[in-house]
């Protein structure tokens, strides 16, 4: 039995590899060499001639600064199936942290800084930063945020958002320019201040800085200019591309809640879409010793439903337009 199963496993083998090569052309070396060449490019990506961030100006004078950007935007271009992911989600996303910017007086472009740390989704780094902002947990509680293990509010898109706005606030006004409140996200207020008190130098891009925090602006730099002008850099997307932002009920909670199954139920959805919609709900229940007041985001009857959604997403050109 055994002989005869190793024969038939040949008498396969043989047989595919003669339909493969009853059906596929065989090309020689020059064909080979001309497709490639006419069906294969590979273009170096356009640098602008003029760039700010948050209002201050980029120095493309410098050819440093062209090459340092140029390596961004070549990687996020050439890598493109991240930075398309991320084009897709900013359409759902950025609409909720647009007004959080305004009101807090941060200029939008810092909303790029979401998208580098965690391409807009609810990762977990292995330092242990959590959500859209990588927060630790000590950064989240000394920036207001309640983490236990029934509520962490990192991966609270609107609660993260309003932190992360607040540490902008600070680090603009300790270090002067947005800039350098971006730089500082990645390596900390302090470690920024004294590499500009040490260098005697208040300009981002003449410090000197571990290549991390040296590359951290530029890599922002790039995907503002592919998502301002995604098309130029090669991003073809339709609306039906994007993902939608999600109209949302809101249930305001200041009492326990020692179900959230059975709340889920209550509110007309299971309990997975309570928890994709409030993932800062750990647990299967909310004690909320302290009375505190919580909000619940359930969508809207129907806007789970692809066709539904649709209606809602404008064309991908105007989802930047207020950056």
């Amino acid at each position: 039995m055994k002989r005869i199963t190793i024969i038939g496993f040949v008498l396969m083998a043989v047989f595919t590899a003669f339909f493969i090569n009853a059906t596929l052309p065989l090309l020689g070396d020059d064909q080979n060499e001309r497709d490639f060449h006419n069906s294969y490019k590979i273009y170096s990506v356009p640098i602008p001639y003029r760039l700010d961030f948050a209002g201050e100006n980029v120095p493309l004078e410098y050819a440093f600064v062209r090459e340092n950007l140029d390596r961004e935007i070549s990687i996020n271009t050439y890598w493109a199936s991240a930075t398309m992911i991320i084009f897709k989600r900013a359409n759902r996303y950025i609409p909720i942290m647009e007004p959080i910017f305004r009101k807090y007086g941060v200029p939008t472009d810092l909303a790029y800084v979401a998208m580098i740390e965690s391409q807009l989704s609810n990762v977990i780094s292995p330092a242990a930063a959590v959500g859209f902002w990588q927060f630790t947990k000590a950064a989240a509680i000394e920036n207001g945020l309640e983490v236990n293990d029934e509520v962490d509010e990192r991966y609270n898109i609107l609660k993260s958002t309003e932190a992360a706005c607040k540490l902008f606030k600070s680090s603009h006004e300790r270090l002067g320019s947005w800039t350098l409140a971006a730089a500082a996200y990645n390596a900390g207020k302090t470690r920024v201040l004294s590499a500009m008190t040490d260098q005697q130098m208040r300009d981002f891009y003449h410090l000197y800085l571990n290549d991390e925090t040296s590359r951290y602006l530029y890599r922002i730099l790039a995907l503002k200019l592919i998502c301002k002008e995604p098309q130029r850099y090669g991003f073809l997307l339709r609306n039906k591309d994007l993902q939608a932002p999600i109209p949302m009920d809101q249930i305001v909670i200041d009492s326990p809640v020692d179900d959230l199954v059975a709340f889920a139920r209550k509110n007309g959805v299971n309990y997975k879409i309570l928890k994709d919609n409030n993932p800062w709900l750990r647990k299967p229940k909310l004690s909320n010793p302290k009375r505190k007041s919580y909000i619940i985001q359930l969508p809207k009857p129907g806007y789970l439903l692809y066709d539904k959604q649709q209606r809602v997403i404008s064309h991908p050109d105007d989802m930047f337009k207020g950056f």
